[in-house]
């Protein structure tokens, strides 16, 4: 049987394409392993990452795991500046925050509530849904989802999330206090206003994956 010349060039490129389509193995972190070293993490986060009550600490459970380990990345590096997290992360080796990730994002994703004024949540309904076209702020939800599920790796899920982590953290990014995201939050969060930040920061806590998006 006569083979074509090109026939050992095609087999290639098919072998070529495949891995660049296959995940590593080693690339996914070990949920058992995540459980053990995130011990340290549950006197804030609570052990399985669903916060504590009475503190403002993020909820972990179900954030993407690409996400938080890079969250954990940029502590250690000091891209993203918190005193107590930099400490942490500082003895935290890149596979150790790949197990963290790990386990935390494969605990049930966080719940919560919207509190505060109806036409504050209205408010935050409308920013989150359809932005404000005026003053150039970008809707929500285009990064992070109509119901805040988020789109990994780049976009965290926000559904659920504290309301009062919400805010402290859109006035970090609107002060530039915070600006480990390419400037993308830092840029949407210098044009809401303080009364659009406390709306959308009620309306993401009260975000349900099941939240149909609205017409």
């Amino acid at each position: 049987m006569n083979k074509s010349p090109w026939f050992p060039l095609f087999w290639l490129l098919m072998l070529v394409s495949a891995a660049l389509f296959v995940k590593p193995v080693h690339a996914a972190g070990n949920i058992a392993a995540g459980k053990t070293k995130s011990a340290a993490c549950a006197a804030c986060h609570g052990p399985t990452g669903h916060g504590m009550p009475g503190q403002p600490n993020p909820k972990l459970a179900g954030q993407n795991a690409e996400y938080i380990a890079k969250q954990l990345a940029d502590f250690r590096s000091g891209a993203r500046k918190n005193p107590l997290m930099q400490g942490l992360a500082a003895n935290l080796s890149p596979r150790d925050m790949q197990d963290i990730a790990a386990y935390y994002a494969s605990q049930p994703p966080m719940t919560g509530a919207a509190a505060g004024s109806q036409d504050l949540i209205t408010l935050g309904e409308k920013v989150y849904r359809g932005g404000n076209h005026q003053t150039g702020v970008s809707a929500c939800m285009s990064c992070h989802g109509p119901s805040g599920h988020g789109i990994p790796p780049r976009f965290p899920r926000l559904g659920g999330q504290l309301a009062t982590y919400n805010q402290q953290q859109m006035w970090a990014f609107k002060s530039g206090t915070r600006n480990n995201d390419s400037e993308i939050m830092t840029r949407i969060a210098f044009r809401m206003s303080a009364e659009e930040i406390r709306g959308v920061s009620q309306y993401i806590a009260g975000l349900k994956e099941s939240t149909p998006p609205k017409r």
